[in-house]
């Protein structure tokens, strides 16, 4: 290991727990807690949580929110400010709320270490350097389980779930559902379910 990595290395290390480079995936339920959006007005989501399939494997372990320069990074919960600085040529600050954390970047710190910082309060602002959008600008927000050093997904902090998609049956949005009669006229015309049934084992 090179000494130009061995001090990013170990302050890692040091600030997010040992096993937390590279990271894993939440497995079970995330912590029960409510946040907020930690940028204002409510941003657009530009790449959602992808964890990795082993800790060692590539992955995305946070989400990026569109955001521009300068602009103005919240406290998603309230907590403690863990660290405030730079890491490997990058802003970063993580809070700590017990259970949890959250880490943000590339984010100019405007808390010191040791801060009290209620969930909406102002913990720095946003920078181009570093952004894992460019030539945009995003904040890549972290939350992660102390107890385990666990990535969590941060849209569920926020109440986004994640998406999913359901196969389409038909029907409009409020209308009653679908019943295997209707589906089987909706198929064969008028045939009742036994009269097809019939038809296809005459056929046999």
């Amino acid at each position: 290991m090179t000494k130009a990595w061995t001090f990013p290395l170990m302050l890692l290390i040091c600030l997010f727990g040992s096993t937390a480079l590279p990271g894993h995936a939440a497995s079970g339920r995330a912590p029960a807690e409510q946040g907020v959006w930690p940028l204002a007005p409510r941003p657009p989501i530009r790449a959602r949580f992808d964890p990795p399939a082993a800790p060692w494997a590539a992955g995305h372990r946070g989400v990026d929110l569109g955001g521009q320069p300068g602009q103005v990074v919240l406290a998603a919960l309230p907590g403690t400010v863990r660290f405030a600085g730079s890491v490997a040529g990058k802003p970063v600050v993580v809070l700590d709320h017990g259970t949890t954390r959250t880490t943000y970047e590339p984010v100019a710190g405007l808390v010191e270490v040791g801060d009290a910082v209620p969930a909406g309060a102002a913990v720095g602002r946003l920078v181009a350097v570093g952004s894992h959008c460019a030539p945009a600008t995003c904040l890549h927000l972290g939350w992660i389980r102390n107890a385990d050093n666990t990535y969590l997904d941060p849209l569920l902090l926020l109440g986004v779930g994640p998406v999913r998609l359901y196969p389409w049956d038909g029907r409009r949005a409020g209308s009653p559902p679908i019943t295997p009669q209707a589906r089987v006229n909706s198929l064969y015309g008028d045939l009742t379910l036994a009269a097809r049934l019939s038809g296809l084992l005459g056929a046999m």
